[in-house]
Formats: structure tokens, C-alpha cells, sequence
């Protein structure tokens, strides 16, 4: 079925005028009428290019409008912008990205009383009339011939739909402002448009695509976000105010836009007693219903717009989402693209966050460090075997507030994932060392007899990966008390002694540890490489508690590391499905991790967490406490979850150190690894594993790895032989530990939120 223009061309060619055709032309009669046809064409033009012939003007008009060849356009049709949905592992809503807010609904899940506002108020005479009004368009072609200008537009919804869509896929200032432009050219090719969109749907996909697209104001686009936005209903539950309110707002939304004030508010009201009145005249209505209607208040309660990562209950959770998807040349060849395929692509992002882990991470934090504490403790769990972040907890809110203490950066991740610089990770190293010893076939009762300091024989005792020579002779590392001795495997962990694990750090080599180090996805949360110094093992790097905790969660695992993962699954806007499988490697020996997690547990009865204690099941970890109590933490691991907590003052750790603080209405002389991480995280994992069933550490091949090789102990006296786990960091009756020691390395130890320390690490 032809629509209504092209029925009218084709009635025009009849006349036999052709394009171009000057036989009437050199008459004055025929001069005035091409110059009458002018006009009105403008006029129509103006009116939304009706072009009926009416008399001998007419067939000018008609012919005028063959030379502007108007035929359908096909319009390009891009997938409207739409809000994206974060959802966590159990499918409950979390947060939502948007550059523009918008839901998109079937027209049946639209209110019929919506439907009926719309028309009535907009294109009565929608479902009769072709891609344009002809009766509407002569209406306004009188309006504009009388003012002289194109004062009123009469476009149909189906036009009004186009210049939406030409709109919103403007992309330049100047590509905006034409879509806008009062011009005769503008209506031409929206005519064009109109007319194929006429061909290709039918008039409820027109309608739908509509009040899809349409904006009423307050930030809102579309039906479904303007009715949750204005009245917090879904659109299928409008009531014929709130319907005749929105059908009011799309003819000029900023102008009556609600947010704008109360003269913006009342110009709103106003025109929504219009609606009514049109709607009652229309019959739509009875006066009974447009009378009750009319006097009800505007209603309009502003809802929150639920969006962006500072209204998620998990905002550094989101933060790691937003910034994996951002920064993942996976989702898009550059980093605008990535953006615009979250904030606009309409998706549904499945996610690994566990509620019920997270809350027991928050509570833990919240329990013991407040949020206007100038320290602060953030903490993420990691799930050995898949890499899935469980949870990523801080004590301070995410926000730019100082007044309230807020963050504006993701504090438990690295800097490629919205974060810092991080903090110092200290002793919680050590165990990169352990393992790299163990690798290389020492066993748990292999050790080394140290002093009281120890200092390099020579700059080349240590090597970096590059063959370096970045030894430290003139610098002694110390112990913050204890005696030396004869320190173990075993031992030399439990009482995280330094000049133990120095020595043995020479021994294994500084490289081989550094190597340990990467296969477990260790890196600077600056992004930077790695500070390959002779305190390397002291933990002289700063690091984020993501890093860190999945580390130890490959321990956990059996030496299987998996890439720290936070999503699972996108569906986008066409319901396509792309899964997302966890990322492994086997990165260690199984048994060396076992003879690790051995070693290990026993820091929670035998060593610096000895009076914190265990959490009821098999678990294994490291206390950490940088030079000076600049920083502390705990990193820890079950078969079945893996945490890493840490604290520091974000003004600078190194400038503002963790001695007579208050953190938590509590005073502190010292905060050490077990006076605050520690506690915090075996209060998470009770909480968190509570329910599942506890899976036990696999066995340590004592064939392989049990009693000594070639570095038992030396034969001595029963007094010199005694080795406790208190002799290189104070066990402190479960108050904290003490690795600290005067250990410096050559090279910068980046310090926390404050550029650099002193031009040496600090352990």
C-alpha cells in the first residue's frame, strides 16, 4: 500500500508538467503562480511536507517536490543507549552503568491510559494517518504563513520518532545541532525517513519505538525510566495523571523539566491539564475522570537514579568491574569504545561477589577500624582454584566527601582497577622466599644459624633478574628482638625472623624468589615493575589486598593459580550469552604447596598468631609489618577461601605510621600484623565459611620434605638449641608482631598516597 505522499505524487504527474518544464514560466500568470507555489511549498515544508494539489499553486508545489526526489529513505537505526546491570553471584542487582538512563520496554508493558495520553496530546489521528498528518499539516501551514516563519511544526509521532533517532545518534556538537535545526531541509529528510518508517513497521512497533526513545526530562529517556524517575511506578502501572503528566513532558522537557524548580514544575502542571483537557475532548475520557485528575498534585518524587559505583552497596566491588571492563581490549579496540559499550550496550553483568562473604568482610572491618579513623583497613577474599574475588571490603565509604572521611579510589585493588599505590606488603613476602627454598629441596628442618644483623658479604650476594648486582654492604638488617640462633624452615616463618630470611634469600637467589613471586601474580599495585632489592623478601613493594590475597589463594589451591577474575557472565541487550571460565595455571609443585601450607598453619599455633589463634578449621598464613609500623597485614588461606587484609593511613604510611594511634576507639602503642589484620580476617573467614563444609590441607610428603637435608641444625647445647617463634618478631600475646628490623634496600620504596619515602625500601 502506497503511503499517502507517494499517492499524491503520483495523482501530480498527471498534470503532464514536467521538471524543469518553462512553458507557463514566461507568462506573468505563470511567474505569480510559480512564485505562490513557492510559497506555500515553504509553507508545507514548514508544516511537515504535505504536499496535496489544490489549484494551479498546487501543481507547482507537487512538481517542485519531484525535483526534491521524495522518496523513503531507509533511517539507520542504532540500538538505543540502555543502562547496564551489575548483578552478584546469586543474580541480586548490585549496580548499573549508564551514560543515558534508559529501560527499554514492550509496548504491552506500557498503561494503556500512557498510550492514549501520548496520542491524544501528540498525533491524535496517529493510527489513521500515513508518516504524516495532512490535517495537522495544514493546520500548521496556516500558523506558519500567518507568523511568517515556522513557528509550529505539525509533526507526526512517526517524524518525531525520527528526529529522535537522528538525535541521539549525533555524536558531534554540529551533527546535534542540525538534527535540530529549524530548516526545511531538516523536515525534508525527516520526511524521507518518516515514510520508510511508515513502510517497515506497524503503528505499535512506531509506538513503541517511541516511547522508548523519547526524553521527558529529570535525566529520564523513555517511558519506563521517566515513570520510575518521576513517580517510582514501573510504566504498566500509570495511573491517567501520572500518564497525562508524561505525555505533557516530552513537547518540552527541560523547560518543564521538574528538578528545574517549582516555576518549571508548575509550567508542568499546566501542561498536563492540557493533556487532560485534550484527552476529554478527544473522548478518551469522561469529564468525571479529567475532573478528578485535574486536581491531584503533580506527584513527582524525584527517584534516586540508581547508577554508577558511588550508589552500589559495593562501590569498590564495582569500581574492579568497571575498570576490568574498561581496561580489557576484549570489550572494545579503545578505551572510549569499552566505556560506551558498558554505559550504553543494555547489559546484564553476572559477577563472582558473594553477599554473604562480603558481609562478613564489612562487619569484620567495621567491627574494629571506623570509618573517621585516619588509618585505614581494606580487605578482599579470593576463592583458591578459580580466582573468583568473593569480596572487597574497606572501612572507609567510597565517595569525594572529605568532611565524611570518603575515598575516591578503589583501595583493595590495583591501580590498573580504579586504585592507589597501595602499601607496603612487608613480612607476608617472606613466603615467597619459603617457597623458593622449598623448591629448590630444602627441607622443614633445613635452616640456617643467623645473628643478630646480618649484612651482605658483597654487592653481588644478590642478583637481580636483569644480573644485577644489588647486594647491600654497608646496611644491616636487624631483628626487632629475639636471640640469633639456629632458625628453620619451620622456625625462621613461625617467629617471621629477618636476618633468617635475608640469609636465605641469598641462598635461594633474589631472582629465583622474585620469579616465585610473579608466578603467583605478584606486581606492584602502581603498575610499576618490581622492586628487585635485597629486602625484597621483607616486603618492601607496595601492593593491594586483591594481589596479595589471590596469591596466597594458588597455595591454597595447590600451586594452581588462577587470574584474579570478578566477572562471570554477560548477556547483552539480544539476550546473546558470553561465559567467562576462570584462567589457570599450574604455577607450583602441588607438593611444595602442600609442604608450604604446612608450614604455614603453624604460624596460628606456634607463631606470631599464636595468641589470635585459628579459626576451627585447616587454615595457614603470614603476619606482615613494615619498617617503623608504617604498615600492617595478614594474608591467609583455607582450600576453600583466601584473604589478604591491610592497613595504613592513606595520608602517606610512611610520614603517618601506625604508633599511638586510635583506630577504632581503641588506642594502640603499635600496630603490628597481629594486633588488627589478623584478628580482622580470622573473624571474616569464621563468618564467611560458616555452613561450608571444611576441606582439609592435603598431607606434606614427609619423604620428601620432612626433617633435614644438608642444613640440619649444628650440634649444641640444650640452651643454645632452644628456638622459639618469638625471636625475630614478637609474638606480643596476640597484640601484633614485629618483622620490622632496620631493613632497607637500595632503590625507592613508594610510600602510600604520598610519593616516595626515604630512597631505600623499607621491610
Amino acid at each position: 500500500m502506497r503511503a499517502p505522499v507517494e499517492r499524491l505524487l503520483t495523482d501530480a504527474r498527471g498534470t503532464g508538467r514536467r521538471p524543469g518544464d518553462t512553458g507557463a514560466g514566461t507568462s506573468a500568470g505563470g511567474k505569480i503562480a510559480r512564485l505562490a507555489g513557492a510559497a506555500v511549498a515553504a509553507g508545507l515544508l514548514a508544516g511537515g511536507l504535505a504536499l496535496p494539489a489544490v489549484g494551479g499553486a498546487g501543481a507547482v508545489v507537487v512538481t517542485a517536490s519531484e525535483e526534491l526526489n521524495l522518496r523513503p529513505v531507509e533511517l539507520k537505526e542504532p540500538p538505543l543507549a540502555e543502562k547496564t546491570t551489575v548483578l552478584d553471584a546469586r543474580g541480586n542487582q548490585i549496580a548499573q552503568f549508564w551514560d543515558v538512563y534508559r529501560e527499554v520496554v514492550p509496548l504491552s508493558q506500557v498503561a494503556d491510559v500512557m498510550k492514549t495520553a501520548i496520542i491524544s496530546i501528540e498525533d491524535y489521528r496517529f493510527y489513521e494517518h500515513g508518516a504524516i498528518d495532512l490535517e495537522g499539516t495544514m493546520r500548521a501551514l496556516a500558523k506558519n504563513l500567518a507568523s511568517g516563519g515556522v513557528s509550529q511544526g505539525g509533526s507526526s509521532i512517526t517524524q518525531q520518532y525520527v528526529k529522535q533517532v537522528l538525535l541521539t545518534t549525533a555524536v558531534t556538537k554540529k551533527e546535534q545541532e542540525k538534527a535540530l535545526e529549524a530548516s526545511y531541509a531538516r523536515k525534508l529528510n525527516e520526511l524521507r525517513y518518516a515514510m520508510a518508517v511508515e513502510q517497515k513497521y506497524s503503528k505499535d512497533q512506531i509506538l513503541e519505538k517511541y516511547l522508548n526513545i523519547a526524553f521527558f526530562g529529570a535525566r529520564a529517556n523513555g517511558v519506563e525510566a521517566a515513570a520510575k524517575r518521576f513517580f517510582g511506578v514501573p510504566a504498566a502501572k500509570l495511573t491517567l495523571s501520572q500518564a497525562a503528566t508524561l505525555a505533557a513532558a516530552v513537547q518540552s522537557p527541560n523547560s518543564t523539566n521538574p528538578d528545574a524548580g517549582k516555576k518549571a514544575q508548575r509550567l508542568l502542571l499546566e501542561r498536563r491539564n492540557l493533556v487532560l483537557d485534550r484527552m476529554e475532548e478527544l473522548k478518551k475520557i469522561t469529564p468525571e475522570e479529567a475532573a478528578k485528575a485535574r486536581k491531584e498534585k503533580l506527584g513527582y518524587r524525584g527517584t534516586p537514579l540508581p547508577g554508577g559505583c558511588e550508589a552500589s552497596p559495593y562501590p569498590y566491588f564495582c569500581l574492579y568491574v568497571r575498570n576490568e571492563i574498561s581496561g580489557n581490549p576484549a570489550f572494545g579496540k579503545t578505551e572510549e569504545a569499552r566505556l560506551r559499550f558498558l554505559n550504553r550496550g543494555g547489559l546484564t553483568i553476572r559477577t563472582t561477589l558473594d553477599p554473604k562473604m562480603q558481609a562478613a568482610a564489612d562487619a569484620a572491618i567495621r567491627r574494629r577500624v571506623y570509618a573517621s579513623d585516619n588509618p585505614m583497613a581494606s580487605q578482599a577474599l579470593v576463592q583458591p582454584g578459580t580466582g573468583a574475588i568473593k569480596a572487597m571490603a574497606a572501612s572507609r565509604k567510597y565517595g569525594i566527601a572529605k568532611r565524611r572521611n570518603e575515598m575516591s579510589y578503589n583501595v583493595v585493588a590495583d591501580a590498573a582497577h580504579g586504585g592507589g599505590t597501595g602499601f607496603q606488603a612487608g613480612s607476608t613476602f617472606k613466603t615467597f622466599t619459603l617457597i623458593t627454598a622449598l623448591k629448590k629441596g630444602m627441607k622443614v628442618n633445613d635452616g640456617i644459624t643467623t645473628s643478630a644483623g646480618y649484612r651482605a658479604p658483597g654487592y653481588a650476594a644478590f642478583k637481580n633478574c636483569k644480573g644485577g648486582s644489588v647486594g647491600d654492604p654497608e646496611h644491616t638488617v636487624t631483628n626487632d628482638e629475639g636471640s640469633p640462633g639456629f632458625k628453620t624452615l619451620q622456625t625462621g616463618t613461625w617467629g617471621s625472623v629477618n636476618t633468617f630470611f635475608v640469609a636465605l634469600e641469598q641462598r635461594v637467589g633474589l631472582c629465583d624468589t622474585v620469579q616465585t613471586a610473579k608466578s603467583l601474580g605478584i606486581k606492584r599495585a602502581d603498575g610499576q615493575e618490581l622492586q628487585e632489592v635485597e629486602t625484597f623478601t621483607l616486603g618492601v613493594n607496595e601492593m593491594d589486598p586483591v594481589t596479595v590475597a589471590n596469591a596466597y589463594a594458588a597455595i591454597g589451591a595447590r600451586g594452581k593459580y588462577c587470574a584474579p577474575m570478578a566477572i562471570t557472565q554477560i548477556t547483552d541487550r539480544d539476550g546473546k550469552v558470553t561465559r567467562y571460565a576462570p584462567q589457570c595455571r599450574q604455577a607450583l609443585d602441588p607438593a611444595v604447596a602442600d609442604a608450604t601450607a604446612d608450614i604455614l598453619s603453624g604460624v596460628f599455633t606456634k607463631g606470631t598468631m599464636r595468641g589470635v589463634g585459628g579459626i576451627g578449621r585447616d587454615a595457614a598464613g603470614k603476619t606482615g609489618t613494615t619498617d617503623g609500623y608504617a604498615t600492617a597485614w595478614f594474608a591467609g588461606f583455607t582450600p576453600d577461601l583466601a584473604g589478604a587484609v591491610s592497613i595504613g593511613d592513606p595520608r602517606g604510611s610512611t610520614v603517618h605510621k601506625l604508633t599511638g594511634v586510635t583506630i577504632g576507639g581503641r588506642g594502640y602503642s603499635i600496630v603490628a600484623g597481629a594486633s588488627l589484620p589478623g584478628p580482622i580476617w580470622k573473624d571474616t573467614m569464621m563468618a564467611a565459611l560458616k555452613g561450608v563444609r571444611a576441606t582439609p590441607f592435603h598431607p606434606i610428603d614427609s619423604a620428601r620434605f620432612g626433617g633435614c637435608g644438608q642444613g640440619c641444625a649444628p650440634k649444641r647445647s640444650a640452651r643454645e638449641g632452644r628456638d622459639g617463634p618469638g625471636d625475630g618478631e614478637r609474638d606480643m600475646a596476640g597484640r601484633g608482631d614485629r618483622d620490622r628490623g632496620n631493613d632497607r634496600g637500595r632503590g625507592h620504596g613508594r610510600g602510600h598516597g604520598n610519593g616516595y619515602g626515604n630512597g631505600r625500601g623499607r621491610g
